[in-house]
Order: structure tokens, then sequence, then C-alpha cells
């Protein structure tokens, strides 16, 4: 049994590879009007101007808050900017529980840190704040932010068993696995070194049932607000991540492959887009390594897979790794240690088979449900080690449901090397197959623990080396090549001025904004309030269970924290006009 079954598997859920082309199709668009854009299709004859935005207006800006919600935010804010509470808050939290006994703990907990970072506990209890936030223009990406509290072996444990196979386990398979995709037990504890990102660990196959149907509630409730909410999910809850691993490995050798062909035909260093391979001199290079036969290299690439073009670039390249190419007793590449031929498929067992198609399932429930309800899903991005798999999985899920219009939204981590390409091949394979490429573009919240992973167990490490590089990533990546049609959700009001120069207005809704709940209401509120599509990231749970994830944001945010001078200088201006108006028990209009 092995990985080779992956595609197939994949079949009953997503559409078959569409024919790739080096000479693409391009998505029919409707005769433009007089106030069309170039390559955006028709537009209205006549446009409104692009609102101007004023951040430093605190009446405008906290218009949707009541006093005591303002004066609860400057509260908590402040304290999470405090160091030594940082330090001792679990002390503080355990000591306060036993004084105040659990009922009154939560009544605490509810009118301070939770009931500023976190909805409520339900999907009932979150209505009314939704519906408020959407009065006043933002929406909501709703995230159930319940965590498991274990300890740190459990964690490891967990992880160990879950990310191992049966195979391996046996002594038969780890030490032929490239090392950045095997598991160590050092860091078994994703929790650790992670920024503000919601860890799941496998338990068994009616955990992630379970996780399935949480998140269906997720869209139901998200649904009843708005026919254009979001909700996030994580593919690490809804199946076991040794799927994940030794996918991505696959995926990443594969394509470790085509730049070492790329080298040999004189194209090292150049963008993903923009390398090409010859096809003969390929056909040449393959044979010669007795990866197949010269006859069989021929039906690989043909016109009908391939185009005419007489190149072959990286989306026809990954479309190789395809049940219809029949290649899967030739997915084998040269090691670059030994030069030789090693199969790029591990064994999985029957159950492990059976493990991966209910993944897959899952993820269609949540999609269909999703459309059903007019709610878009956003795929968190996770650890390197398994993104290569998230966003292939997550691709295939946009083939089938975002033909129509973006439905599921991929992740981007902005402070990858490799980030821009993986934006771009995104961009153009929906511009070929002609699909709605639909992203969200983070910096990302893994950085510590990825730098510790690649100095302690020896690979590349995958990060920009600077804070400049990761925010001119950011920009790149936020303004790619071309017209195609996409749609991007930006964690950034600072790319106001990028929408101005793709002549791009808000009531186009191809560029979304958005904030933390708790965070950043300056931004959040002006730019709903002035039409542009903006949206708060909701997290909601009970209170002892959303504990867990709260406490490690403080932790882990604490230079946000102490960054947010001018939040809380808005903060004052705004309770000190109402003061002096005599406004202070203003409702909110």
């Amino acid at each position: 049994m092995a990985l080779r079954r992956l595609l197939p598997a994949l079949r009953p859920y997503i559409p078959r590879f569409a024919p790739l082309s080096t000479a693409p199709a391009v998505r029919e668009q409707p005769a433009a009007g007089p106030g069309a854009l170039p390559g955006r299709g028709s537009a209205k004859a006549v446009r409104p101007p692009v609102p101007a935005v004023d951040f430093g207006n605190a009446q405008e800006a906290y218009r949707s808050r009541r006093t005591w919600e303002l004066a609860r935010s400057l509260l908590v804010l402040r304290l999470c900017a405090w160091p030594a509470l940082l330090a001792r808050h679990e002390q503080l939290l355990y000591v306060s529980r036993k004084l105040l006994g659990q009922r009154l703990f939560n009544k605490l907990m509810k009118m301070t840190f939770y009931g500023h970072f976190v909805a409520g506990e339900d999907q009932e209890s979150i209505q009314p704040l939704l519906r408020h936030n959407r009065a006043f223009g933002v929406g909501a990406i709703l995230d159930y932010g319940v965590e498991e509290d274990l300890s740190p072996e459990e964690a490891e444990h967990k992880e160990m068993e879950s990310c191992t196979s049966a195979v391996e386990r046996d002594g038969g398979g780890t030490n032929k696995r490239d090392k950045q995709y095997q598991a160590h037990r050092a860091f078994g504890d994703r929790r650790n070194g992670v920024i503000s990102a919601r860890t799941y660990f496998y338990a068994n196959e009616a955990k992630c049932d379970s996780h399935m149907e949480t998140f269906l509630r997720c869209i139901e409730a998200s649904g009843r607000v708005s026919d254009d909410g979001f909700i996030a999910i994580k593919l690490t809850a809804l199946g076991r991540p040794q799927f994940l691993l030794q996918f991505s490995e696959v995926l990443t050798k594969w394509r470790r492959f085509f730049h070492q062909m790329a080298a040999e035909q004189g194209q090292a260093g150049l963008a993903a887009m923009d390398t090409k391979l010859e096809v003969a001199a390929l056909q040449e290079s393959v044979a010669k390594m007795g990866i197949a036969s010269r006859a069989e290299i021929e039906d690989w690439f043909t016109a009908e897979t391939l185009g005419v073009s007489g190149t072959v670039d990286l989306l026809d390249w990954g479309s190789l790794i395809d049940s219809r190419t029949k290649l899967s007793k030739h997915l084998v590449v040269p090691n670059a240690q030994t030069g030789q031929l090693e199969p790029l498929l591990s064994r999985f067992t029957e159950e492990e088979e059976l493990q991966m198609t209910r993944m897959l399932q899952r993820m269609d429930v949540l999609a269909k449900k999703a459309r059903e309800v007019g709610v878009r899903l956003m795929v968190d991005a996770e650890q390197t080690y398994f993104q290569p798999a998230i966003s292939r999985l997550t691709l295939e899920m946009q083939r089938k449901f975002n033909v129509e219009k973006p439905l599921i939204f991929n992740t981007y981590q902005c402070y990858l090397k490799d980030a821009y390409d993986n934006v771009t091949l995104g961009v153009e394979l929906a511009r070929r197959e002609c699909w709605c490429f639909g992203a969200k573009l983070v910096r990302g919240a893994y950085l510590a623990q990825e730098r510790a992973r690649a100095a302690e167990i020896g690979y590349e490490d995958p990060i920009n080396p600077t804070y400049e590089a990761t925010n001119a990533m950011y920009h790149r990546c936020a303004a790619p090549p071309g017209d195609s049609v996409l749609e991007l959700a930006l964690s950034s009001w600072l790319h106001l001025h990028r929408m101005e120069e793709l002549h791009l207005h808000p009531a186009d809704h191809q560029v979304y904004f958005g904030q933390l709940l708790g965070m950043c209401d300056q931004i959040s509120f002006p730019l709903g309030q002035a039409g542009y599509p903006v949206y708060k990231y909701v997290p909601y749970g009970p209170v002892m269970e959303v504990l867990p994830y709260l406490s490690r944001r403080a932790l882990e945010n604490s230079s946000l924290m102490k960054g947010a001078r001018r939040e809380r200088q808005l903060l004052w201006l705004e309770l000190l006009r109402r003061l002096r108006t005599g406004n202070l028990f203003r409702r909110p209009a």
C-alpha cells in the first residue's frame, strides 16, 4: 500500500485535473462598459470616489462602542503590556479561581480579558456581538478557540504517535524519510514558540468527527448573521497529521526534482513561473537516470496534458502526480547525497489509508455546507512540514468549489522564502483553469519554532532573514502580476494605497481586511464605516476551555500589546471627549 493511492482517493471528492496548457486559456469576460477597468471585466459606468479613511478620528473609530467597553479596552490593553503581570498570570488565574470560585471567576473573566478578546461561549451567545459589529460595517471570521489543556509530555506523546506510521514504528522506513518531514520528539509540542495559533493534536477519528461537527456549527452561526462571512479551519483538526507529513514530503521532493532539472538546463535561481524546461532535454535526462523507458517518458509529455510549446513549467510538472498519467511506479527521484534513485511514496496500512480518505471526506462536507449557507472557508496555514500538503488539498477544493466565486481561501505565510512563488503559481493555475483564486495573506505565526527546528535538525531555514524582507514579501504577494480573477484577505490596513495602484474600489470586494477581535478597532471600524470589506477574527468557546489559547496569546503577543500605544491614546481621547460633552452614557448609533 502506498501514497500512490492518495490521488485516486481524492477523485470522489474533487474534480479531475483539468489539462494544463502552456498556452493557457483565459476566462471569458463580458464586454467592458465606459467605466470598466483593464483586465477586470465590466464595471459600472459611474463609480463613487474611493472613500477617505481617517484613522486618527477617535470619535468615529469608537462610535460603535459603549463607554464601559472603552474603559475595559484601556484596562485590558494596559495590563497586557505589563511584563510582571504576564510573567505570573497563570498563578494569578489559579489563585483567583480558588478565592472566587468558578462562577465568580467566570464573571470576572467575562468582564475583563475573556470579554475583550472572546465573543462568547457558544453559537447562540455570540450572535448579538456579530450583529452589532455587522451594523457598523465589520464582519466576522469565526474561530472556535477551544484548545486541549495538555501537558508538554502529553502533547509530545500524541504528536509522535500520530506523525509516525505503523511501518516506521516497526523500524522499516524512518531513516529513508527527509529529516524535515520526520517527527522529532524535541518539537513534539507544536504549541511552543507559536503566536496566536490554536493547535490540534490527533487523538482518534471520533475526535476528528467532533471537530468537523464544531466547524459545521460555526458555519451555521456565521450564515445566520450574513451571507458573506468567513470561518477559519485547520486541517490538522480533521485527520491524522502523518498523512500531511508524508504527502508534504512527496510534493517537496517532486518540486525539488524539477528545480534540479532546471539547474541542469541553466535556469537555476529563476522565479517559479519563469522556469520552463525544454521537453526534449528533460526527456533525455529522465531516461539517462533510468526512471522510465524513453517510450514511457514520451507518453508523459503530450499536447493533451502539457500543451505544444515544447516546454514544461512547474504547474505542468506538478500535474504529473496524477492517476491519469499512470506515473505511480515511476515516482522516484535521485538522492543528491547518494546518487541513488529513491521512491517518493511511503507505505500505508489499510487503516491509515482509511484515515486519509476520511480527512478528505470531512473537508468536502465542510465545503458543501459553506456553499449551502453562503459562508467562506479560510484554511489556516500551519508548520512548513505540513504546509505543502495543506496547500495542495486546499487547491483541490478550490478547483471544485471556486468556479463561480471564491468560497475556499488558502493562507500564504509571507515570512516564508517561497511565499511569492506559491502565490503566483496559485494565481496562474486559477487563470488557466478558469476558477476564482482566494487567498489570505499573513506574515506568519510559527517563526521562532520554525527557525529553532531547522537549526536543531539541520535543514535550511525556510524563513526570510529579516522582518524587512518579510514586509517586502507581503507587499509583493499582495499584488501578483497579471490580471487574474482573485480575491485577497489582508491583515494590514497599509494596503489601501495598493488598492489604488491596482485600480480597485471597495465596492469590487476583491480585497478584504482583517484584525483580531479586541485589537485595532481604530482601524477596523473606520474601514468598515467607509465601505471597505473588513472582518474581525472572532474566537469563541467556554471560559475555561478558551483560557489556554488566551494565555498563550497574551504571552506571545506581549510585544504587540506594548506597541498598542496609539490605540490606548485614541481610547483616552474618546473617553475624555465623552466626559467633557456629557456623553458617558450614550448608546452606539
